[in-house]
């Protein structure tokens, strides 16, 4: 099957949002929001459709499932992003030279935004929701686990572009089939850039063969270090929130470290997970601590496999170490750079923790669950970026931007 077809109509469509005013976008996302959610039986039941497919054990299971209240999320998240400032247009630096040539660097979209990912249909409305309010095309290559839901989705986003007159083809579905993804690897000229959303092997695949910009959304191998000087309560609390509030998300707690002399507390921080039923894989000394204090069948010694492992599950693994030092070694072997936290009362220690550690996130005294677009009052995010060029962390409207240059003159000419 030829695909060049699908990327000429959305390089054609670059046009259409040149053209639409930021009133115009936000009243298109505005009648959106209120679709999807008067659209919501149809969604949920393609939705079904998917999970019918894949079995409930499996980690992208909860990514799939679309809710009432997930839905109801997803409809208010873009109402946020209608009432945001758009960037587009914005004056980034304006100067004028001794030869009187003023110049203005201003935002522009990227042009035609492309994303693949795979189960997760949440992100068909959140990349067209934040690419459209930048002005970007966008082209979407959902995977076949999440295909009826897509197809669910993206049919709601054309009629609501056909009853304001905009050409649907200013978001585009791709089939799941692979030799899609083959061809959208290859399309330059076409498309801008790529943003490959999922897990490591997709990412590195996507890195590794495509001829396209990559923005990289990184796994999250994520650690939180619970200090000497860390609180209990605050500790029990942001752990368990980190790990459990939602196991399948790249933020979600996989390692917690632990400062050698308050191993005594580990029965403590940890019986709220037994709650849950989280499994541990210890160390030698923090499993001595938890032996007898913590359900023997989810007690595991841990392995050289378990650290520097992205979960996706209730699991996770502890480390011990005998200082800050030490904690942010382990982190630095092991972190994706995605989201680090450390749980500590000594203003010197978070300070030396949150300059030293290496990550898109950094945190102190607060879940990593944090790490989210909405939560940083994005709006949303089209990935979490763990790379350092062009943008890092949640990206958000600014991120889906470039600039240029605009030179006024009166005749002059360079000598």
């Amino acid at each position: 099957m030829n695909y060049l077809h699908y990327f000429q109509e959305a390089k054609d469509a670059q046009q259409v949002m040149i053209n639409l005013s930021h009133e115009k976008i936000d009243r298109v996302l505005v009648d959106l929001a209120d679709a999807v959610e008067a659209n919501m039986l149809f969604i949920l039941e393609e939705n079904q459709k998917d999970l019918d497919r894949m079995s409930t054990s499996d980690p992208k299971y909860d990514r799939l499932k679309l809710t009432d209240q997930r839905i109801h999320d997803i409809a208010n998240d873009i109402r946020n992003i209608a009432k945001l400032a758009s960037p587009i247009g914005e004056m980034i630096a304006e100067k004028v030279l001794p030869n009187a040539l003023a110049l203005k660097k201003v935002r522009v979209a990227l042009g035609v935004v492309s994303v693949i990912y795979e189960a997760r249909p949440n992100v068909t409305l959140d990349v067209f929701t934040l690419c459209f309010k930048t002005g970007n095309v966008t082209v979407l290559k959902g995977g076949s686990d999440a295909e009826f839901s897509n197809k669910a989705l993206v049919q709601v986003i054309h009629k609501v572009l056909q009853e304001h007159r905009i050409n649907p083809n200013v978001v585009i579905l791709l089939p799941t089939a692979r030799a899609a993804t083959e061809a959208l690897l290859q399309a330059v000229g076409y498309i801008d850039v790529l943003i490959p959303r999922g897990s490591q092997q997709l990412i590195n695949y996507v890195r590794d063969h495509s001829k396209i910009p990559v923005i990289e959304t990184g796994a999250g191998i994520v650690h939180t270090y619970f200090d000497i000087t860390g609180d209990l309560e605050k500790g029990k609390a942001i752990i368990q929130n980190a790990k459990t509030r939602r196991v399948s998300v790249c933020n979600a707690l996989d390692c917690l470290i632990i400062h050698r002399d308050r191993l005594k507390d580990l029965p403590a921080l940890a019986a709220p997970l037994a709650e849950k039923n989280v499994e541990l894989f210890a160390d030698e000394a923090s499993y001595a601590l938890l032996l007898g204090n913590y359900p023997a069948a989810d007690l595991h010694h841990a392995d050289e496999t378990h650290f520097g492992t992205e979960f996706l599950s209730l699991k996770l693994a502890i480390k011990t170490v005998n200082n800050l030092e030490e904690a942010m070694a382990h982190i630095h072997k092991y972190s994706s750079q995605h989201s680090e936290a450390i749980i500590a009362e000594d203003s010197e220690t978070i300070d030396r923790f949150l300059s030293g550690v290496d990550a898109a996130a950094v945190y102190a005294n607060v879940s990593t669950a944090f790490t989210d677009g909405a939560q940083f009052g994005l709006g949303a995010e089209i990935g979490i970026s763990t790379q350092k060029l062009h943008a890092r962390g949640p990206m958000a409207l600014e991120e889906l931007t470039s600039y240029k240059w605009l030179i006024r003159g009166d005749g002059q000419i360079r000598a």
